[in-house]
């Protein structure tokens, strides 16, 4: 299944081009902030070529995958985490954030606050992989709630409970320092692979697309930036396709890392709606199939949100003949069950 969604800005493409690049400007020195202070903290993951990739789009291509599985936590977010509460500690020493995830993001911030002294409360919805709860659960500085059905339920009950208490609150997505953080893996991609021609990256609540492509709008704006969503929860492109934030119906996904719906307000739809060129959706088998393929012939275990930027080039690599690629692979967390269903 494969269904591409054009980047709604309705104005001329020069017009459009220099306002993408103007707004990114704003942010590209804050992401050059947050490198520094991930410096020594956070891996700078590699950029791992792919023959078995490039040969299925033909002569020409060259493809590389961003192998943010093998960050610090098990994912990018990591990057973002460490930012924000590296921040809050310097501004409130004291502290106990609370913020909300269906995993990742929680597990980053448990690593972060240890780091920086600091303890989290982490309000997850009950969806969570049994994996990602045992992981939660098995951290020293990291109290966990269950809270709703999805990411939005979780979310709205951690902001009550950090206004309610007066302490910071520290979302997955919704958070320039955040999404800066994020942008810090495309800062790395231009730098390593300064020929770049096309970004591929899984979008959920859009922090790490978001940051991304700010970043690589501001120093390279001929790159394109490809948002790639799972076909059963495709929120955010949805949503852009509207023109606003809206409920869209979902259904169960392998990439239970990118499910949820958006946030109201969230400042990643208008980071999207201007940074993002396409959108790409995957069905189910599609995303089995990458998680696959990165087992077999790159013998690396990823999550389901990996696969489905991989599994975006992987539909069609036709699309993608004769350019060079850059494929995040955001994360390597997947239950044991799960992974063993999809190798069997």
């Amino acid at each position: 299944e494969f269904r591409k969604v054009q980047a709604c800005i309705p104005v001329h493409s020069a017009i459009r081009y220099m306002i993408v690049f103007t707004m990114a400007q704003s942010l590209r020195k804050p992401i050059d902030e947050a490198a520094a202070r991930l410096l020594g903290n956070t891996r700078r993951t590699v950029l791992e070529p792919s023959s078995w990739l490039a040969d299925l789009a033909g002569d020409g291509t060259c493809v590389n995958l961003k192998l943010e599985n093998q960050q610090v936590s098990g994912s990018f977010k990591a990057r973002g985490a460490f930012n924000k509460l590296s921040i809050i500690a310097s501004e409130f020493p004291s502290s106990n954030p609370v913020l909300a995830s269906t995993g990742n993001h929680a597990l980053a911030c448990s690593w972060a606050a240890g780091r920086l002294n600091l303890n989290c409360e982490v309000h997850v919805p009950q969806t969570v992989t049994d994996a990602k709860l045992r992981a939660l659960k098995h951290e020293k500085n990291l109290s966990v709630c269950l809270s709703g059905s999805d990411c939005v339920d979780a979310e709205n009950t951690a902001r009550k409970a950090a206004e309610e208490s007066g302490r910071p609150y520290v979302s997955p997505y919704n958070d320039i320092d955040v999404v800066c953080g994020q942008g810090t893996v495309g800062k790395e991609i231009l730098e390593d692979m300064p020929n770049v021609d096309v970004i591929l990256v899984a979008v959920g609540g859009g922090g790490l697309i978001s940051g991304v492509g700010a970043y690589v709008k501001a120093v390279r704006p001929s790159v394109k930036v490809v948002g790639c969503q799972p076909a059963a929860s495709q929120v955010m492109a949805q949503c852009i396709d509207a023109g606003e934030i809206k409920e869209f119906p979902q259904t169960d996904t392998l990439s239970d890392g990118t499910a949820g719906g958006l946030e109201e307000g969230s400042v990643t739809f208008d980071l999207c709606r201007r940074h993002v060129d396409e959108w790409i959706t995957v069905s189910e088998e599609t995303i089995a199939k990458s998680v696959r393929f990165m087992v077999e012939y790159h013998q690396q275990i990823v999550e389901g949100a990996a696969g489905v930027a991989l599994g975006a080039f992987m539909d069609q690599p036709q699309r993608f003949a004769g350019q060079n690629v850059a494929i995040v692979i955001c994360g390597g967390r997947i239950g044991l069950e799960a992974l063993r269903e999809i190798i069997a």
